[in-house]
């Protein structure tokens, strides 16, 4: 008996492809966070600087007072660099392709720039001086979160307060949170805790969680309190895709580049939190 198979067709019929799936990346969310210039173009150093302070003193009814110096310092600078990367596709490669390869390469070049400048900006948070929690391998708590806001409370840093960290790191604080823990008296946070896997706001601090930070030596992590003075973003070329005929190699140039920089503004307010970012297993 002779079987009609699929095996005697099979180099008939067309492979079926799904869109082709792009590199899975976090949300970028610092640029929302951070104080953001774009007044300016070229590759001029940007400076702020900061006066001293008065010093007050008594003095008697007769004594004549003494001028104090009051002039400003240079207290951080932000230097521009340029960034790109460039696709090239062949003709043969356009017309063949089974997916929609230009738009596909453009978006990748849009994502990838993206998350160059939140890493960027994440990899600032070492870089802050208001003050340092925890040690390699401390868990997260919110012991540590509140002594956080406590120094930048301290540090008279103007509010909102934004709060950043690792997926792992929340999880020990979302943990600590959740119904069934010790904490019985905020179900609002509890509620929140539950109905998703970010809290909106907590006295004051609105919190972020971000895979894009990065993991230092072990499994260890920066997280960070901030003001949005804190960190700055200066564009000076918005990210952008020039597309370019190349007729001798027979192909399309997809160039993506950007101007930009990026580093802290008032260091003093944000704090830093080094912090286990251990990927749990249940069972912590």
């Amino acid at each position: 008996m002779a079987f009609n198979t699929y095996a005697d067709i099979s180099s008939y019929v067309n492979t079926i492809w799904q869109d082709a799936l792009l590199v899975a990346r976090d949300n970028n969310l610092m640029v929302n966070l951070v104080t953001v210039f774009n007044d300016r173009a070229g590759m001029a150093v940007r400076s702020n600087s900061e006066y001293g302070t008065a010093t007050i003193q008594s003095v008697a009814e007769t004594d004549d007072l003494t001028s104090q110096a009051f002039t400003p310092a240079v207290l951080s600078s932000l230097t521009p660099a340029e960034v790109g990367a460039q696709f090239f596709m062949t003709d043969q490669r356009l017309e063949s392709d089974p997916f929609m390869v230009r738009s596909d390469a453009a978006m990748e070049l849009g994502s990838a720039v993206g998350q160059k400048i939140e890493k960027d900006l994440l990899g600032n948070f070492t870089s802050l001086t208001g003050g340092t929690v925890g040690t390699a391998g401390s868990v997260a708590t919110w012991a540590y979160f509140y002594a956080m806001l406590t120094k930048l409370r301290a540090q008279n840093a103007p509010a909102p307060y934004a709060f950043v960290c690792r997926p792992e790191q929340w999880h020990y604080l979302g943990k600590a949170a959740a119904p069934g823990a010790t904490v019985t008296n905020a179900p609002a946070l509890q509620d929140s805790i539950v109905g998703q896997f970010y809290v909106g706001s907590v006295s004051g601090v609105n919190i972020f969680v971000s895979s894009n930070i990065a993991v230092t030596s072990g499994t260890d992590a920066y997280a960070a309190m901030f003001s949005p003075q804190a960190l700055a973003l200066d564009v000076r070329r918005a990210p952008r895709i020039e597309p370019e005929r190349d007729a001798s190699r027979r192909g399309w140039e997809l160039n993506m580049s950007a101007v930009y920089a990026h580093g802290v503004w008032r260091p003093k307010f944000g704090v830093k939190a080094l912090l286990a970012a251990d990927s749990p297993d249940g069972t912590s």
